[in-house]
This record gives C-alpha cells, sequence and structure tokens, in this order.
C-alpha cells in the first residue's frame, strides 16, 4: 500500500474518532481500546495540563475509512512513561536544543507492552511510521517515541531507521496447568514451599480475600481503591497521575475486562489490585493498602493473578514494570521494546551510540536473571 493514498489528520481527543472505526484497528488489548483511553481523557489523566495532550495519528483512504491509527500525545516532561529518556533530555539541552515537546505513542501511565500502530489488515507499519515523521514535523516536535510496542513493529521500525530500544519486564506463562497446585508441582521443593507458606499466612490473617470483575466492582470499591492508589503513589513517587474519577469511568467503560483482586478485614477495605483481562493475557497495573499485612502484595498482585489465569485459560499474565521479587513467584524475565526518531542528526548519533551500548547490557541481565527461574530442571525435585 502506498501511504502517498492515505491522509494523515490529528486529533485532540479520541472522541472526534468513533469506537467503532478505532476499535477496528485496536485489536483485544484493553489499553489501546477506545473505552480505556477515553477514560484516561474524560478524566483528566491525560491531558494538556498534566502534560499529555493528546494528538492522536490517523491515517484514513480516499473513501474516508480509517485504516491505520496511534494512540499519540504532545508532552511537555517525561513523566509517567517508564522507558526513560531524561538524560537525553538533560544533555541535549544542555547542549542548547530543546528536547521538548515530544510525540509520545503510548498509553498513558502503563507500562503494559502491546500494539502502539493499530492498523487494519494489508496495512504496513511503515505507513503509520511515516504518518508519524509527518506529524512530528507538523507538531515542531524534537522526536518520536513509541513505547511498549510489540516486536513485530520493532523490527519494522528499525527497517525503517529507527533507533531501537529494549527493556525487561516479568511475565508468567501458562503451561495448561490444571490448577494453582499444579502450577506449584513446576516449581523447585524450595520455591514451592515458600509459596505455600505465604498463602497459608495471608489466609491465617484474618482477612476476606474475593476477586471481583465487572459489575460486581461498586463505587464502594472505586472510592477505597483510589485511596489505596493514593498510598502507593505518595511512599514511592509523589505524584498520583490518576485521578478519582478515572477508576469508575474505567470500571463503566470496559465492563467485565476489569478484574479487581480485593483483601476486606471485617468488612472495611484493606488492599486492592487492579488488573484489565485481554484475549490472551491479564494484566495487572496498580496495587495499593491501607493496612501492612505480610505476604498480601504478593498474593493479590501475582499469585491471585495466576489463580484467575488457570481458571480462565488465560495464556499469560503480565504484571508490570520492575520487581524482581516477581521471579520467584514464577514470573519470569521478558523483553519489552521500543523505538525512537529524533530529528536533530547529532541527539540522534548519540542516543544511538548509548542504545548500542546499553543492549549488551540488558541481554547479560536477562541472562542473570534468567538463572534465578524457580522451576524445577529436568530430575529436580
Amino acid at each position: 500500500m502506498d501511504s502517498a493514498e492515505l491522509t494523515l489528520s490529528l486529533h485532540r481527543a479520541i472522541a472526534e474518532i468513533p469506537a467503532a472505526e478505532w476499535d477496528a484497528c485496536a485489536g483485544d488489548n484493553p489499553f489501546v481500546s477506545h473505552a480505556f483511553l477515553s477514560a484516561l481523557e474524560e478524566s483528566g489523566s491525560a491531558s494538556a495540563k498534566t502534560g499529555w495532550l493528546p494528538q492522536h495519528v490517523a491515517l484514513r483512504d480516499a473513501g474516508g475509512e480509517l485504516l491505520a491509527c496511534a494512540p499519540a500525545y504532545a508532552k511537555s516532561h517525561s513523566y509517567g512513561e517508564y522507558v526513560f529518556d531524561h538524560g537525553w533530555a538533560q544533555a541535549f539541552e544542555q547542549a542548547g536544543g530543546r528536547y521538548y515537546p515530544k510525540l509520545q505513542v503510548a498509553v498513558p501511565f502503563s507500562p503494559v507492552p502491546g500494539p502502539r500502530l493499530l492498523r487494519r489488515p494489508g496495512v504496513p507499519v511503515a505507513a503509520l511510521a511515516q504518518g508519524l515523521a509527518q506529524a512530528m514535523a507538523a507538531l515542531k516536535c524534537s522526536s518520536t517515541h513509541i513505547t511498549f510496542c510489540t516486536r513485530e513493529e520493532w523490527e519494522a521500525l528499525g527497517e525503517a531507521g529507527w533507533l531501537q530500544r529494549t527493556g525487561v519486564q516479568f511475565h508468567w506463562q501458562n503451561q495448561g496447568f490444571s490448577d494453582f497446585d499444579d502450577f506449584l508441582a513446576a516449581l523447585s521443593s524450595r520455591k514451592r514451599k515458600t509459596l505455600k507458606r505465604e498463602r497459608r499466612a495471608v489466609a491465617e490473617s484474618g482477612l476476606t480475600l474475593q476477586t471481583l470483575r465487572g459489575a460486581e466492582i461498586t463505587p464502594r470499591h472505586w472510592a477505597a481503591f483510589h485511596g489505596f492508589y493514593r498510598n502507593t503513589v505518595d511512599a514511592r513517587w509523589g505524584s498520583a497521575y490518576l485521578t478519582k474519577s478515572f477508576w469508575p469511568l474505567l470500571g463503566e467503560k470496559l465492563g467485565e475486562r476489569v478484574v479487581l483482586m480485593w483483601a476486606e478485614r471485617d468488612g472495611k477495605p484493606v488492599a486492592g489490585a487492579l488488573n484489565l483481562l485481554g484475549g490472551e493475557a491479564l494484566y495487572g497495573r496498580n496495587w495499593g493498602c491501607d493496612e501492612e499485612v505480610p505476604f498480601l502484595h504478593f498474593e493479590l498482585c501475582y499469585l491471585r493473578a495466576i489463580d484467575f489465569a488457570i481458571e480462565h485459560g488465560v495464556s499469560r499474565v503480565e504484571a508490570g514494570a520492575q520487581g524482581e521479587h516477581k521471579i520467584q513467584r514464577g514470573y519470569l524475565p521478558a523483553l519489552t521494546y521500543s523505538a525512537h526518531l529524533i530529528g536533530h542528526r547529532g541527539l540522534s548519533d548519540a542516543v544511538a551510540r548509548f542504545l548500542e551500548q546499553e543492549r549488551p547490557a540488558i541481554l547479560e541481565r536477562m541472562a542473570e536473571l534468567a538463572t534465578l527461574s524457580p522451576y524445577r530442571r529436568d530430575g529436580e525435585a
């Protein structure tokens, strides 16, 4: 397909693009769905005020049919992305350049791998790559960053001359387990005993645990969960990206795709872990609590997610960024991908050199982490 046959348009609100047209390109990943992106915008979480000005890219054919699109934002900072380029920005600005605004193709505040260049069948990645380069120029952005994209997109963008970067997350793979005990049987004896001990401690803590889904999640749950979220943010980062109105909007728009792991003590909410369900994966997102209970974080975020995945035949659980503690709970290292187009030749060359040095270090780290696998090796008890 010749990209010259397509018309590019930029949209300062996802509402400008009909949901059915957007979702026909987006597939089954909930984070790039019209519903999720609109919840971010309608709640004021992703907005010009928060430094995430929507500039969604759309490519249409001569008949006006939407053939490709991308969630894109003109950004005045580098927060809420989880692929860190602060050093690039600082170096460029110290040299007299202007790094912001930049164009970010991403799901705001969500380090979740998945498609970023959303296309109807037959539309090549190159068409959207060219469209994004045009958008970058039109918006006078220094650069374009496509973060947590698929490996297919990453490879195609590399062939188109974009700089390629990798990172590491931790994912659990369902090996056809029949139940949680079947999963435990795949672990080494020591790791198996550890997880049993942790689950037993939570079970004996006096808490009531629930897995809530869709309409089972009420305004009461969302009000408490926002408090949990703020507790986590205040303890770690000090900046709450998601507003209080985001959560009920998310529940309303995504329905049964929202899965909330919940803990209460005597009817009082204690902790929660938010997940979204896609076609093949359960995606762990936000966690928080009002009471510190030993091992509760591991139970709600990782082990209960495994329970859900096994029960519902879900292929994998992606538990978000960071956290090597996930490995001993069955979550193994997996590469993540991003691609970068930088307008200034000098900065682009400098970043390319940095990435050449970073890439082998990432692969070496992956190999080191793989040795920590809790799964039994052949002949091991």
